[in-house]
């Protein structure tokens, strides 16, 4: 339990201090927004997706975590996404938006210590975020780009971009994106056995250190003048895609881990923790990034991070 509470402590912390720059420096808070954004998207983030996996033993969680938990997301985020289409007649943008924000969770701040802490090991960690940022981040990307180039309306400079872009190009570009090349370059790192001299790998890594606090006062400032569920339109969006993510996710989890790969004990209770997580705010730093629904992924990532300690510590409570 004490792992559990240390994760979402820290979290609540960093967001504090962003929603209290937001309360005490209102006309500063858009120009630090605006310049965070794309500081962590193109240099914070990626250096950290690097330094993890660099620093990790991939082949001790590609064989059976890593499937878990990409099948676990895409069952997660295929429900939705049909919910979504099927009876809430929602658009194609609006429900990749959704599908990513219910099946993406945030295993980079809040899974770690955890993972560390709560069940000893940091491979169930590591298998979401290869997951995730080799696989998941590439595909949701890939439609948020697509989906853009026929959105009307105003939208940001990249999704113009995109827009003007061939489709191909387009597509090459959100899969070539700066956390998963990053990414892919960590794993290769780690798989050859390389070292960057200190005098490389000490700046890439302070820079990979302060991604996580940037990303979570950037949250913190979005929520200042908010009113979660305030908007009408997205409330069902939020409710489904709460539910999908804190019930339905770790439930398929522990189906998939037991019945299909026999995971079992401490390691069994990891993967369910994981899926148990609340939404990652790199959904946030993406649906921005493209121009998508962002009200929508700020209702999910309150929600779920408000409700998921519950949810991992009733986790913690069965299999434990």
């Amino acid at each position: 339990m004490e792992g559990v509470l240390l994760g979402f402590g820290v979290v609540l912390a960093l967001v504090a201090v962003g929603f209290g720059a937001a309360v005490l420096l209102p006309q500063q808070t858009p120009a630090m927004q605006k310049g965070l954004t794309p500081a962590i998207y193109y240099i914070t983030n990626p250096a950290l997706m690097f330094i993890l996996l660099a620093e990790t033993d991939l082949g001790a969680v590609i064989g059976v975590y890593t499937p878990i938990a990409l099948i676990t997301a895409a069952l997660a985020g295929g429900l939705y996404a049909l919910v979504a289409r099927l009876l809430l007649r929602r658009s194609g943008a609006r429900t990749a938006v959704g599908a990513m924000a219910s099946s993406y969770v945030n295993a980079g701040n809040i899974g770690i210590p955890i993972a560390i802490y709560a069940v000893g090991s940091s491979a169930p960690v590591v298998s979401v975020l290869l997951a995730q940022l080799l696989v998941i981040a590439p595909v949701y990307l890939s439609v948020f780009a697509w989906t853009s180039r026929k959105r009307p309306g105003p939208q940001t400079a990249a999704a113009n971009d995109d827009a003007s872009a061939p489709l191909s190009r387009t597509l090459l570009r959100s899969i070539a994106n700066p956390v998963t090349v990053a990414t892919a370059a960590g794993a290769l790192m780690s798989v050859t056995g390389l070292h960057l001299p200190d005098v490389i790998w000490t700046p890439v890594e302070m820079l990979g250190n302060a991604s996580i606090p940037l990303l979570l006062m950037l949250f913190g400032m979005s929520l200042y003048g908010q009113k979660p569920l305030s908007q009408r339109s997205v409330r069902a969006d939020v409710a489904l895609g709460s539910a999908v993510k804190l019930v339905l996710m770790p439930l398929v989890a522990w189906a998939v881990a037991h019945y299909l790969f026999g995971v079992d004990g401490a390691q069994l209770l990891g993967v369910v923790v994981m899926a148990a997580l609340p939404t990652a705010q790199n959904v946030f730093l993406f649906s921005s990034q493209f121009g998508m629904q962002s009200t929508l992924v700020r209702d999910v990532i309150f929600l779920s991070s408000l409700l998921s300690l519950p949810a991992v510590l009733l986790v913690a409570l069965l299999l434990g």
